[in-house]
C-alpha cells in the first residue's frame, strides 16, 4: 500500500508513464463515447454527495480534486528531480550544500503545491489557523522527536560538521563512514559494513568525534619495550627509521619516539607517526611498522624482553629448609 501511494504521489520512470497514459485513455474514451457528461451529472447528484461538518463534496468533486492533486504532485516531483540533477552537476558546491539547497527547494515546492491543493479542493485557507494550532500541539507531543531530528538535520547541513564520507566515532565507540544524510537520520556504515541509522538529534546533543572534519590526517601510536641490556639510543633510532620508511607515514608532522618509562622488565618507548588519510585505515600501517621494528631489532641484536621476576632467597631460609629435611 505504501509503495502504491509513493507511485501515485511521486511517480518515476515507467510507473509515471503508465499512470499518465491510463488516465488520458480513460478520459478520452469517456469523452469520445459521450459518456463523460452523463457520468459527471450522475456523480454530481445530491445522492452521491457527502459532508464533513459544514463542508460538502460530491463524488465527482472528489475525483476531480484527486486527479488535480495527483497532477500537481507529479509536476512538483518532476521539477524537484530536475533541480536535484542540475544542482548535482554544480561542482563548485560541496555535497552538503547541494543537499541543503535541494531540501529547501523541495520543502518550498511541496508547500506551494499543498496551498494550491487546498484551493482546488475548496478548503478555506483561513481554516489553516486552526490546523496550525493543532499541528503545534502535535509537535509538542507526538511529533516532537520527528521535528527535532528534521531541524537537527538542517543544522548539520548548514554547519557542515558531518558530511558524506566523513569518518566519525559515536559515543558508544562505534566507528564508521557517513553514507547518507536524510531528513530524519544519518546513515553510518561501520568498518565491518554494518549500516546504522543514527537520529540527527544525536549529533547535536551528544559528543561525536569526526576524524576528518578539518583534515584527513590521523596519528598512530605504538608502544615498544627494549631490554635494559640493549643500546637504547640505537633502539630509538631504529624505531624512527622503521616509521619513516613506511609509505603511509607523512613528513609533517614528523614521526616522534619518546622514552616514556623505566619499567620492571624493559625501557618503554612510544612511537607517534601520522598517516595522510585516516579513512584508509590506521591498523594496517601500525601492523606493518611493528613488523619492521621487529626485523630491525633482530638484525641489530636489540632485545624485546618478556616480563621477568627475580626471586631472592635468604640464607637463613635455606638453612631452615635443610634442617627440616635433615
Amino acid at each position: 500500500m505504501k509503495q502504491l501511494w509513493l507511485t501515485i504521489v511521486k511517480p518515476k520512470g515507467t510507473s509515471a508513464k503508465w499512470l499518465i497514459f491510463l488516465t488520458l485513455i480513460a478520459i478520452i474514451a469517456l469523452g469520445a463515447g459521450g459518456h463523460f457528461e452523463i457520468l459527471r451529472e450522475y456523480l454530481d447528484t445530491p445522492r452521491l454527495t457527502f459532508s464533513v461538518g459544514d463542508y460538502k463534496m460530491s463524488v465527482y468533486g472528489a475525483l476531480r480534486a484527486g486527479l488535480t492533486l495527483a497532477l500537481l504532485f507529479w509536476i512538483a516531483a518532476i521539477v524537484s528531480d530536475i533541480i536535484e540533477k542540475r544542482l548535482g552537476k554544480v561542482r563548485r558546491l560541496r555535497a552538503a550544500t547541494r543537499t541543503l539547497l535541494t531540501k529547501i527547494i523541495q520543502i518550498a515546492l511541496y508547500f506551494v503545491v499543498f496551498l494550491m491543493a487546498m484551493n482546488v479542493v475548496g478548503i478555506d485557507l483561513t481554516a489553516l489557523t486552526v490546523f496550525s494550532g493543532a499541528l503545534g500541539i502535535g509537535l509538542g507531543f507526538g511529533l516532537q522527536k520527528i521535528a527535532s531530528n528534521f531541524i537537527s538535520g538542517l543544522i548539520l547541513l548548514m554547519e557542515k560538521s558531518v558530511e558524506y564520507g566523513d569518518l566519525i566515532e559515536l559515543p558508544d565507540g562505534t566507528v564508521g563512514f557517513v553514507k547518507k544524510s536524510a531528513a530524519r537520520y544519518t546513515l553510518i556504515e561501520t568498518l565491518d559494513t554494518k549500516e546504522i541509522l543514527v537520529p540527527n538529534e544525536d549529533f547535536i546533543t551528544n559528543r561525536v568525534t569526526n576524524w576528518t572534519l578539518s583534515n584527513p590526517k590521523g596519528r598512530v601510536q605504538i608502544p615498544v619495550g627494549v631490554s635494559y641490556d640493549s643500546d637504547i639510543e640505537k633502539a630509538q633510532a631504529l624505531i624512527l627509521e622503521a616509521a619513516r620508511e613506511h609509505s603511509a607515514c607523512i613528513d609533517e608532522p614528523a614521526p616522534q619516539c619518546f622514552l616514556r618509562n623505566f619499567g620492571d622488565s624493559s625501557v618503554d618507548f612510544v612511537l607517534h607517526f601520522w598517516v595522510g588519510d585516516v579513512t584508509k585505515g590506521r591498523w594496517g600501517p601500525q601492523s606493518e611498522v611493528m613488523f619492521e621494528i621487529w626485523r630491525k631489532f633482530k638484525k641489530n641484536k636489540i632485545e624485546i624482553p618478556f616480563p621477568q621476576r627475580d626471586l631472592h632467597i635468604k640464607t637463613s631460609d635455606v638453612i631452615k629448609v635443610k634442617n627440616n629435611g635433615k
